[in-house]
């Protein structure tokens, strides 16, 4: 059996509509590539968007749910029962053309091994993950499938003309390809519409290695993004899309009646704008300051194009005093677990995930259902107002993060992983 210490590193390939920005699934592609790095690997990358480094990325602009002409299928595939021959036709070409990038990208870099990074999980692109399961099932490589929602969980593709796809790649029933999914809730109703057996992998932080204190670089935060030294800061961690029903969090900065500014970190996604519209609209009735600053906040810090800073998520969730996470559907909670990383307060919904997953486990957050309650808000005002409650319970849940949601987590599953997948056993020295 070969061990980690006399091998020369294993090659994984990365697969995504999107691999940049702040997304959960490409933050945590960066953390899976960061532990697999540990344990001997190199990555590379491919997808219709990259913030890799060119030297161990393949981008193929189709690949993107965002390129015109994936969206122009998606217009006659959802919302309809019937497609076009048309469509049909546009499907098989696009699935050519990328199943033919998919093995430059495979030849390449000499990949051993593939990870799907949702990719056959959401039909957000259909030729691409029609091309995945045909280039699967013609090679046998070795793959993980890591999902992280399914179709069945999202009302748009409920009503599709597109069944067939669907049912054949998202995701496909092949005898190389592990699925991994990130609560147990996904696990159970895989297998009960599938049959697919999976494993149980869930979204992790690096606690065993806490951030480092905040520095000068964004001292300016509050001013850049006009936000009061006399405001709370709340921070919404989240893309604006309906799901993460960012009115409970402007309803609780109006019903806070405290100086106040709902910052918004992310962009609208893959949904659309009209969700942001609305916010905005509900923000001035309601009389709440929202700042919506996609823009200027990324996982890494840089600079716009007109030379304005862009802070990291670190930066503002370091600067926040009350996290919230009104989510109505999560696929696991990334958000929940930076602001817990972090040591923040959190203002959560009960989804259905968090009730069955994360809630057991015993953190200490302001939690509500389906509206917000007097007792949130008395709760939300009294954390704060009591800068050491707030320590204390940031002090628990980091711990109990260390415990369930470590990179330790993540290591000795995806360990286990590897040697299924590719025949190795790790030995540290």
């Amino acid at each position: 059996m070969e061990t980690l210490a006399n091998t020369k590193p294993h090659r994984i390939g990365f697969v995504s509509t999107r691999l940049a920005g702040t997304d959960g699934v490409s933050l945590e592609t960066e953390k899976w590539a960061r532990v697999l790095t540990y344990l001997n690997c190199e990555c590379f990358y491919f997808a219709g968007e990259s913030d890799w480094p060119e030297e161990c990325s393949y981008t193929v602009e189709e690949a993107h749910f965002n390129h015109p002409e994936i969206q122009a299928l998606n217009a006659d595939l959802f919302d309809n029962y019937q497609r076009s021959s048309k469509t049909s036709g546009e499907v098989q070409k696009i699935r050519f053309y990328l199943k033919e990038h998919l093995y430059q990208f495979v030849r390449k870099f000499d990949i051993e091994l593939l990870i799907i990074e949702n990719a056959l999980s959401i039909p957000m692109n259909i030729p691409l993950g029609l091309a995945l399961t045909e280039l699967i099932a013609e090679t046998n490589l070795p793959t993980i499938a890591h999902h992280h929602d399914f179709a069945w969980e999202r009302q748009r593709f409920k009503v599709s003309a597109a069944v067939d796809y669907q049912w054949g790649a998202f995701p496909p029933m092949l005898p190389s390809v592990q699925h991994v999914v990130i609560n147990s809730y996904a696990a159970r109703q895989l297998a009960l519409r599938t049959g697919i057996s999976s494993i149980l992998i869930p979204n992790v932080m690096d606690f065993d290695n806490p951030p480092p204190e905040p520095d000068e670089y964004a001292k300016d935060l509050r001013d850049e993004l006009g936000i009061n030294l006399d405001e709370y800061l709340l921070l919404q961690p989240t893309r604006v899309v309906p799901r993460k029903r960012i009115e409970r969090a402007v309803e609780l900065a109006r019903r806070l009646e405290r100086p106040s500014a709902l910052l918004i970190s992310h962009a609208s996604g893959d949904e659309g704008t009209a969700y942001e519209a609305y916010l905005q609209e509900y923000a001035e009735l309601m009389g709440v300051k929202v700042i919506f600053a996609a823009g200027r906040i990324e996982y890494h810090r840089g600079e716009t194009h007109d030379g304005q800073k862009i802070y990291s998520l670190r930066d503002v969730y370091q600067q926040a005093n009350l996290v919230t996470y009104p989510s109505t559907v999560e696929g696991f909670g990334n958000a929940f677990l930076e602001a817990i990383y972090y040591r923040r307060p959190v203002v959560i919904s009960t989804y259905e995930i968090y009730r069955r997953d994360i809630q057991p486990k015993g953190f200490r957050v302001i939690e509500f259902g389906d509206f917000i309650t007097e007792d949130t808000v008395l709760e939300a005002r009294e954390v704060l107002s009591d800068p050491a409650l707030a320590v204390e319970m940031s002090e628990i849940n980091y711990e109990l993060g260390r415990r369930h949601y470590s990179d330790r987590i993540l290591e000795s599953q995806l360990s286990t992983l590897l040697h299924a997948c590719l025949g190795f056993k790790i030995e540290h020295s």
